[in-house]
């Protein structure tokens, strides 16, 4: 794992990962009967997949991206991961617990899922946090943030957001947010939401309730809108 001497103002601790120089592993699969098991899951509080994207070479964890279109009662596209959960994390000795853990993200229901350029930023990210905690021996959980490059620069050319927060989603049920896989091992369930720098920003400064109370001011949940508010603009 990384370790870090570097706090934020509100005493969040900062890890800069550096770029692994390391051989390419062998790949862990999740087995049929534990992706069996999430995708069931999901099916059953999200809506079945129409289509996967399956990850065609894999180092370390084989992650597949599994695409729910809009229905009316969730109009949006939901994504979600599986191959995640295939290690466990490295976590610290207080948070053993949340060892495993899949990924989703939300975009609208006219995002253009196919078209490369700057529209297929979501599902890139997707994957790169999904391999983040096993390609640098961490973890991912609720409130943990990424930018995108130090210094953080806008994903695309379509939104000024540069960094995701890991969240538990909010438009689902909450029996939805983990999964006993028996053997004393949980699958939980996280969002990652696009943020803005000085959403980041103030997130470090005043620490992860100060950004969750701004959201909830301005009703920020996990279906992307890279033209909404900057929650934090005027901080």
């Amino acid at each position: 794992m990384s370790n870090s001497s570097e706090y934020s103002p509100s005493g969040v601790p900062i890890i800069r990962h550096k770029d692994l120089d390391r051989e390419w592993q062998s790949t862990s699969y999740a087995t049929t009967e534990w992706l069996q098991r999430i995708e069931k899951h999901a099916d059953t509080y999200l809506g079945e997949a129409d289509s996967v994207f399956h990850e065609l070479v894999s180092d370390r964890v084989h992650i597949d991206v599994h695409i729910i279109r809009p229905t009316p009662e969730r109009n949006y596209y939901t994504l979600y991961t599986t191959g995640m959960s295939a290690l466990p994390m490295n976590t610290p000795e207080d948070a053993e617990d949340y060892e495993y853990a899949e990924l989703m993200i939300c975009l609208p229901p006219d995002w253009p899922l196919l078209e490369e350029s700057d529209n297929y930023w979501p599902i890139r990210w997707l994957k790169t946090m999904a391999r983040l905690p096993h390609d640098y021996d961490t973890w991912l959980s609720w409130g943990h943030t990424v930018p995108n490059g130090d210094p953080a620069t806008p994903f695309s050319n379509n939104t000024d957001m540069c960094a995701l927060i890991v969240l538990p989603p909010l438009e689902v049920e909450e029996d939805f947010l983990t999964l006993d896989m028996g053997g004393g091992q949980t699958v939980h369930f996280y969002a990652i939401l696009p943020i803005y720098l000085e959403e980041l920003e103030h997130k470090l400064e005043y620490g992860l309730d100060a950004l969750l109370d701004q959201f909830e001011a301005h009703d920020v949940n996990e279906i992307l809108d890279v033209n909404r508010v900057n929650t934090c603009g005027n901080a």
